[in-house]
């Protein structure tokens, strides 16, 4: 799945394209959070700051409900509140947690002709959840498809997301070139444990 990059002075996106066998709801394995518990060094507040920095580079403020989703996943396990999703969903959510990095999964198939990633206009939002509740999406680094932006580090969008007949998703692992090697290493753990589902990842 082809995606144009515009040029972006920290951006290190990673992406991979995983089928799974079968859908997402009915998908089994082990539980991600422990299985890939440990699998990259651990990350901290100066790292953090590194994604915060990222996000910033285009004129967003990553803090309060649009900081990123890496920052959420921290805080609802030090509350003990991992999510459960789907298994596809379950896993990127521990790969983010591991890794320190922002994570965007989506169905492809709900994806709309040629796809892009670049900075949202002043103005830009979407929806992001069943409830109909918005976010403003100006100066944040986004994806996007024939339709407009549809995913990002913070909350991806409501009509790309997954669901329970989901069998085909698109990844976007949102590195930093501050952080060297992260986004490669997170990919590649991320990529065995998507495998060890079933899935076939590219």
């Amino acid at each position: 799945m082809s995606i144009a990059v515009d040029p972006h002075p920290l951006l290190d996106l990673k992406t991979l394209r995983a089928r799974f066998p079968q859908a997402l709801s009915t998908l089994t394995g082990p539980d991600p959070y422990v299985s890939l518990q440990g699998a990259l060094p651990a990350w901290g507040d100066a790292e953090k700051e590194l994604v915060r920095a990222l996000l910033r580079a285009g004129g967003f403020k990553p803090s309060g409900r649009s900081k990123p989703c890496s920052e959420y996943m921290r805080a609802a396990a030090e509350r003990g509140e991992l999510p459960r999703v789907n298994a596809g969903v379950d896993v990127v959510n521990a790969a983010v947690l591991v890794g320190g990095l922002p994570i965007s999964i989506v169905d492809a198939a709900k994806l709309q002709g040629a796809l892009r990633v670049g900075v949202a206009e002043s103005g830009a939002s979407y929806i992001f959840n069943r409830g109909g509740q918005e976010i403003s999406l100006g100066g944040l680094l986004c994806l996007f498809d024939a339709e407009g932006p549809c995913a990002n580090a913070v909350k991806d969008a409501q009509r790309t997301k997954t669901d329970d007949d989901t069998t085909d998703t698109l990844i976007l692992i949102w590195g930093t070139r501050s952080w060297p090697g992260r986004a490669e290493a997170v990919a590649g753990a991320l990529g065995e444990a998507l495998v060890g589902l079933g899935a076939t990842v590219e």
